[in-house]
């Protein structure tokens, strides 16, 4: 069970967690509506929450096509608040979910990889057992929903996996007053050394007082307090002389310093408390450069998919984030590229604290029609707004391999629809990069990103010692850039590329782009692939697949029990080797 509180950077001392074992049940003759599941819930299996039925976690481990899935549970609340609200928070459910409290229906959620809430105070009871039921539709066949990894077959192959279905991130419940925060934006600004935090207020019906405190290793940086009266309030707080070098309070890999963040919201009917954090961070391209706090920065980063061999995309614990994330950092990398994969909020606050780079990359549907558009789009909004205050998130990636959108050299809607998520997410957050189509076929994009699997030192050193051969070259033969579309200085970056085979003693089969025969064979691959790259001028960053085994894929640094397949230092050696 997963017990820690769900959301770090937006947390609340009152919670209720509800996770644990469910009851649950296949309905493929699809009954469960027509007979009221919501209302008497069938004898049915139980399953650990929040697993999906799929994983061996989950206690279930049943990989066939079920397309509808019920869950149900019981729960207790605490003693009632007066005027107090109770909201329903859930990390995320693949795919559809119908959501019943107390037999009534709440609401109906589309969306597989983010999260969503909803006000339940009003069904609730205080005085008896309260029941919480879930219909979920996760059609295995359909390719217009963001599916990422997720296999439309039952078994895996290639480079797609087991699929996730139902719940698999944290449900809880929380109190909150009346009036509350419903959410802050931080915007950081590293020349005045200040941040500027927009406050969403829910249920505002008359004054409020906002008192927010910032620290700094417990030292106390900023402190106010103020009337406001609107759902909307904005303050820009400083955090000292900018630019003070005796005091660089900057977040790096290096040094990933965070402030803590305290806020209270007081009305007559209580007082919101939210403890929070950010960090002061600045991401940008300057002169073709790519720049961390205005100095360049060369990025050193591994793709990492994010599943586990007993929970697929579900993290075991923090524990298993955690050494995901250190075993990252003891390889030399300073960042990932979460691949396919919209993370739990755990992930990224210990990236953001324990200072690891991520790029994050929206799931892809496979067939581009008017449903697949709406589906990207209305998702990744979501996705931008709940994750915008990560200081470890420096890009954006809404498209991959031309995945959903695949006939852009034809096709001038396709282009259209790769042009609007470009502009969109820079118009949600123009503080990060954006890749537009990260491999191949780019349009208008921060970053020119290659993907290129060749194995061979010296077909790697000629393609990437002169710019003009890095531009005619064919990625996946495909063109690197979408007719129309010039290449304007972007900074150049090899964001899949390696991907070397290398089975242990316990794995019969497997594959990779490459094939290492010994650990020595192994570590040889690796320099082969990494030198050409590292010697380039017009290369400023890579990004070496992938960081574990997954499945049928055996072409992880680790294994996908996260085994180092040769010894850390080793591979640390070549990946820093071009400091």
């Amino acid at each position: 069970m997963k017990k820690d509180y769900p959301r770090p950077q937006f947390k609340r001392p009152n919670w209720t967690n509800l996770n644990g074992t469910w009851q649950f049940a296949f309905d493929d003759a699809d009954r469960g509506l027509q007979e009221k599941w919501y209302e008497n819930f069938p004898k049915a299996m139980r399953i650990e929450v929040p697993f999906a039925y799929q994983s061996k976690a989950s206690g279930i481990h049943n990989r066939e096509d079920h397309r509808i899935l019920w869950y149900h549970r019981t729960f207790d609340l605490p003693e009632q608040i007066a005027s107090y609200r109770y909201i329903l928070n859930i990390g995320a459910i693949d795919y559809r979910a119908d959501i019943f409290i107390n037999g009534e229906h709440v609401r109906t959620n589309e969306g597989g990889h983010v999260s969503f809430t909803e006000d339940v105070t009003h069904l609730l009871s205080f005085s008896a057992k309260n029941t919480i039921t879930l219909r979920i539709c996760d059609d295995m066949h359909d390719i217009e929903i963001p599916r990422g990894k997720q296999y439309w077959k039952e078994e895996s192959e290639s480079i797609f996996y087991t699929r996730t279905s139902g719940i698999w991130q944290t449900i809880w419940l929380e109190s909150v007053p009346a009036t509350y925060i419903k959410r802050t934006k931080y915007i950081p600004d590293i020349q005045s050394n200040s941040i500027k935090i927009g406050y969403y207020i829910e249920n505002m019906t008359g004054p409020a007082e906002l008192e927010t405190t910032i620290m700094f290793e417990d030292e106390i940086i900023a402190s106010t307090t103020v009337a406001i009266h609107g759902d909307y309030h904005e303050a820009v707080h400083y955090l000292g002389k900018a630019n003070d070098q005796d005091k660089n309070r900057f977040w790096t890999p290096e040094t990933p310093h965070l402030y803590q963040v305290r806020f209270y919201l007081k009305t007559p009917q209580g007082t919101d408390t939210v403890e929070s954090y950010f960090g002061m961070r600045k991401i940008s391209v300057e002169n073709g450069n790519v720049m961390l706090n205005n100095r360049p920065y060369y990025l050193r980063l591994v793709l990492d998919q994010g599943y586990y061999p007993e929970s697929l995309l579900t993290s075991p614990d923090d524990a298993a984030i955690i050494q995901d994330i250190e075993l990252t950092k003891t390889m030399g990398f300073n960042g990932v590229r979460k691949h396919q994969k919209i993370e739990e909020e755990r992930y990224l606050y210990h990236a953001d604290r324990l200072g690891l780079l991520v790029w994050e990359e929206m799931p892809s549907a496979y067939k581009f029609s008017s449903k697949t558009m709406r589906n990207l789009l209305d998702e990744w909004q979501r996705v931008i707004r709940r994750d915008f205050n990560h200081p470890s998130i420096i890009a954006w990636v809404p498209m991959n391999e031309s995945w959903g959108v695949p006939n852009l050299l034809n096709s001038p809607r396709e282009v259209h629809f790769l042009e609007a998520m470009y502009h969109l997410t820079k118009a949600l957050d123009d503080t990060r990069m954006v890749i537009s189509n990260d491999g191949w076929e780019h349009g208008t994009t921060d970053l020119l990103t290659i993907h290129d699997y060749a194995a061979e030192e010296d077909v790697l050193r000629k393609r990437y010692a002169n710019l003009d051969t890095i531009l005619k070259s064919l990625p996946g033969n495909r063109l690197l850039l979408n007719k129309g579309f010039n290449y304007n200085k972007q900074p150049i970056l090899i964001t899949e590329f390696g991907g070397i085979c290398f089975k242990q003693s316990h794995q019969e089969n497997g594959w990779g782009y490459s094939t290492a025969r010994s650990p020595e064979d192994f570590l040889e691959r690796l320099e082969a692939v990494f030198k050409p790259l590292y010697a380039s001028p017009h290369v400023q960053g890579i990004c070496y697949t992938q960081l574990t085994d997954v499945e049928q894929e055996t072409n992880g640094l680790l294994t996908y029990e996260r085994t180092p397949k040769v010894p850390l230092e080793n591979i640390r050696a070549i990946v820093l080797s071009n400091q």
